[in-house]
């Protein structure tokens, strides 16, 4: 039985009201940080960084013609958005109730909810089981929580462990375990990155919130370990060769926080570490994306790599088609006036199995906000003229 031991908290700049420029730069810093490592990391998935070598030699950049996001981005989305309805009032029967309307009681995308924790939540929902129970199926320890687990560091900048316990409430659905403590080490991650707080303190608040003798909090401390050695080194510390499975949560999580740390936060590199050391690299991207986004803001993201970032295409959740991260990210950094309650969740589709926005993509224009504060983020925007994303 794992020790409840955790590593003492590392000093996180409290985010004051007076930073909220700061925090809406680092909150969209984040989120599109997340969907550009999703869309980079994409294509690498499942993949050996020698099978990278092969095919496209060093990944620089996107590899495909139109690239998007994933069920990371999308799952990522469906978080932030009930995030932002319940605030620090979530509760597992919250999540529970939006898991059976957004995505377990509707038609699904071609993707099938998505990822085996995803599908082994949704089986466990739709045979009438709930939380905590739903979340006891084989792949309860996957990484599927720790995909979706920013927004929750970005609603509690500053604040790590009510990062961790937000995310916590929302992976009780469909994780256990490790997956719970993945999803933990990243929201606690990103709240100390929205403060400001260096990368050592970065994951010294990660591993803060984890027990210390778990899977988890060993992978991570044995990537930032070796960090100074380069991704090679980070690979080998933490990856269990021959393993079939590459959506281990603490694989997963420390090969992210170990290209992070790589990188001494800086966005690019840490994200294409990730992306060429393979494995589940669209996910390990997406937490080095958010991490590193968090902690240099949406201004040290390549231009090229934010423009092609567009609104959800909802191949995975119909339900969140047509929603964009920074959409999200306006939501979780809200001004004095805004009302939790007031917050709507995503409408539901218009026709079969679709949602308007459901084919939006490279080429079909870009989405802006009509105006600033949540009222307008949370569904108001116009059609674009130019082909790149108009960002505010």
């Amino acid at each position: 039985m794992a020790s409840t031991a955790r590593t003492p908290p590392a000093a996180v700049p409290a985010a004051a009201p007076g930073d909220a420029a700061d925090l809406r730069e680092r909150a969209r810093g984040a989120l599109l940080g997340l969907a550009v490592g999703d869309a980079l990391g994409a294509p690498a998935e499942n993949m050996k960084p020698s099978q990278i070598r092969a095919r496209w030699g060093r990944i620089t950049g996107f590899v495909t013609e139109h690239p998007c996001g994933t069920d990371d981005t999308e799952y990522a989305i469906f978080s932030g958005l009930l995030l932002a309805r319940y605030g620090s009032a979530l509760t597992v029967a919250h999540v529970e109730a939006a898991w059976h309307q957004w995505i377990a009681d509707r038609d699904e995308g071609p993707f099938r909810g998505a990822g085996f924790s995803e599908r082994g939540t949704l089986e466990n929902l739709r045979r009438g089981l709930a939380a905590p129970i739903s979340a006891q199926h084989r792949h309860a320890w996957s990484d599927g929580l720790a995909m979706r687990a920013a927004p929750f560091g970005v609603f509690a900048a500053g604040r790590p462990a009510e990062a961790a316990r937000l995310v916590a409430v929302d992976g009780t659905v469909s994780h256990e375990g490790e997956g719970i403590y993945g999803g933990q080490a990243v929201a606690a991650g990103v709240a100390a990155a929205m403060a400001g707080a260096p990368a050592t303190a970065v994951v010294a608040s990660a591993l803060a919130v984890v027990p210390d003798d778990s899977w988890t909090a060993r992978s991570l401390r044995r990537a930032v370990a070796v960090a100074h050695r380069g991704e090679r080194a980070v690979r080998s510390a933490v990856v269990i060769g021959g393993y079939p499975w590459t959506d281990l949560a603490p694989e997963a999580v420390a090969l992210a926080f170990g290209a992070y740390a790589v990188a001494a936060g800086d966005f690019a590199e840490a994200v294409l570490t990730a992306v060429n050391m393979g494995r589940d690299a669209d996910t390990t991207a997406a937490v080095a994306g958010a991490l590193a986004g968090a902690t240099r803001g949406a201004a040290a993201i390549p231009p090229e790599w934010a423009s092609a970032i567009g609104p959800a295409r909802g191949t995975c959740l119909p339900s969140m088609a047509g929603h964009h991260v920074l959409d999200v990210a306006e939501l979780l950094t809200p001004g004095e006036t805004v009302k939790w309650a007031s917050v709507p969740l995503p409408g539901p589709p218009a026709g079969a199995g679709g949602s308007p926005g459901a084919d939006a993509g490279p080429g079909s224009g870009a989405y802006v906000p009509v105006a600033d504060g949540p009222a307008a983020a949370s569904a108001a925007y116009v059609l674009a003229a130019d082909e790149e994303e108009v960002r505010p």
